[in-house]
């Protein structure tokens, strides 16, 4: 299957996510902030990225644009999960270049049906 990055500086996401993509065969990168993120990308370019936004140091946003915006990492899709639910932040997301976008907590059938679609399948 996929090889999924997941940025977020929550033990217990990064433990809820990983256990929801193994599940369904996935090999789930870990990392536990923005600037972390951004450099496993561009080393391991993952099939997709799950990118939270409350992190220390650079933000989900920040990350999601530098990623969308260089060429080396811009083709790997990045769908932000988090718990800013305004739509205002939803809006955000997607300018800096997030595929989708989704709200903790996740629903595991919404998490992978998001992927499928992103990942064209």
């Amino acid at each position: 299957m996929a090889r999924i990055l997941v940025v977020d500086d929550s033990p217990t996401e990064l433990y809820k996510l990983t256990g929801m993509l193994e599940k369904h065969g996935h090999e789930v990168l870990k990392a536990e902030n923005g600037a972390d993120g951004v450099a496993l990308a561009r080393q391991e370019k993952p099939d997709a990225v799950l990118m939270d936004i409350v992190m220390p140091g650079l933000n989900g946003f920040q990350a999601t644009r530098q990623l969308t915006k260089d060429p080396e990492t811009a083709h790997i899709p990045v769908i932000i999960v988090t718990t800013k639910d305004q739509e205002t932040d939803k809006v955000w997301g997607k300018r800096q270049g997030a595929k989708d976008y989704l709200t903790k907590p996740v629903e595991e059938d919404t998490l992978i049906k998001t992927l499928k679609s992103v990942l064209g399948g």
